[in-house]
Parts: structure tokens; sequence; C-alpha cells
């Protein structure tokens, strides 16, 4: 339910203005009508009645949740982020541009997996249908990722090509083993699966016709 405060004021504009301070917001996130006009009434003295507005205070939308969200993040963290949006068919990628974000990605992203996903919780919160999915990037670290992703999974598999011996990689998120399985998947000769328990899991790659039962 929106919030509602009314208040007065000499005219219309100081009682607009005292319900923006004590609501500590700008007129964009605020809707206001004029409930009473000021009057001097009487010989300008006896009478008269003070100006009188109903503030209401607007919903955010799940986006402005989300950019809501990242901002008081970065400003506890004192950095300066740029935020730049694009919209896809199914999702919002937020790229964050600026100086000294690796304390945003941390290892192998999982800084911003974290970071990502409590993004997401703010931005649908309270919404019971039509959640919005936000991917959260750093300047394309995502793509730069991926790139290095594929590369170490074709490296990998001519390794076990030439020893014949299965490679076990670091743990990854769900992502990131669907990127290695995606790259190899057309290699007749290794074969690649998952392996291990949340958050440990890993993909293993071995030669094709020693995969384990």
């Amino acid at each position: 339910m929106a919030e509602v405060l009314e208040k007065t004021g000499k005219t219309v504009e100081e009682a607009y203005q005292a319900a923006l301070a004590e609501l500590g917001l700008p007129e964009s996130r605020v809707s206001y009508e004029v409930i009473e006009e000021p009057s001097k009434g009487f010989l300008g003295i006896i009478g008269g009645k003070l100006a009188k507005v109903r503030v209401t205070v607007r919903e955010l939308s799940p986006l402005e949740k989300a950019e809501n969200f990242l901002k008081e993040i970065f400003s506890s963290m004192h950095l300066d982020v740029k935020m730049e949006r694009e919209d896809k068919e199914e999702s919002y990628i937020f790229n964050l541009v600026g100086e000294n974000l690796g304390i945003l990605i941390g290892k192998h992203g999982q800084t911003l997996d974290a970071l990502q996903y409590l993004t997401n919780l703010a931005a649908n919160r309270g919404l019971l249908e039509e959640k919005i999915r936000i991917i959260l990037d750093v300047e394309n670290y995502r793509s730069r990722r991926e790139e290095t992703l594929r590369r170490l999974a074709v490296r990998l598999a001519d390794k076990v090509r030439r020893t014949g011996e299965k490679v076990m990689l670091e743990p990854m998120n769900r992502h990131e083993r669907k990127i290695i399985h995606m790259a190899l998947q057309d290699n007749y000769r290794v074969v690649t699966y998952s392996a291990g328990d949340e958050p440990y899991r890993k993909v293993v790659i071995e030669p094709k016709n020693h995969k384990e039962a």
C-alpha cells in the first residue's frame, strides 16, 4: 500500500516541500494533490487558512528497486560506478563501469554472482508474477570470462586426448560448467560431465572410451 502524507503550509509550495523533506524523497518519487488552498481570512488576519496537500509515494518499478539497491551498495563501498543498462527480451543487463571495480568481481566472478543474486531479490521483492531477470557485468567481464573458459576447455581436451587421462577442473557455478560442456559437445574424442555437490561441483573431461559408469 502506497505511503500517504498530508502537510500544511502558508502556500501550496511550502506545504509540498515540507512533505518532501519529511519523506526524504525527490519529486520524481511522489505525486500530490491540493486539498485546501490558502486564504488570508477577514482583513487578512481572522479566519485565515493554511494550504494543505496530500502527497502519495509512488511505488518503485522492479528496475528502479534494482538501481537503488546497487547505488546503496556502491555508496557504502565508496565506489564511483556508472551503470549502463541494456534491455534484452528476457533480461536486463547492467554493465558496471568505473575504476578499481575488481572488488565487485571477486575470484572467478563469485562476488559478482552473489551481488547479482541479491539485486534480483531486491528487484522482485513482493512480486508474485512478472518477475524480471537482471544480469550484472563489470566492464564486460562475463564475455571475457566465457572466452577464457572456452579456450581452457579446448586446451584441456587436447591434453586428455594426448595423455589418455581424465582432467577435473576447479569448482564452477552452473553457468560456467555449461560453457565448458557446450564448448566440447562436438568433440568426438572426449566426454564431459559434472561431479560433486554444490557449491563444489566440477566439470570432468575424460577420453570418450574411458568414461566411468
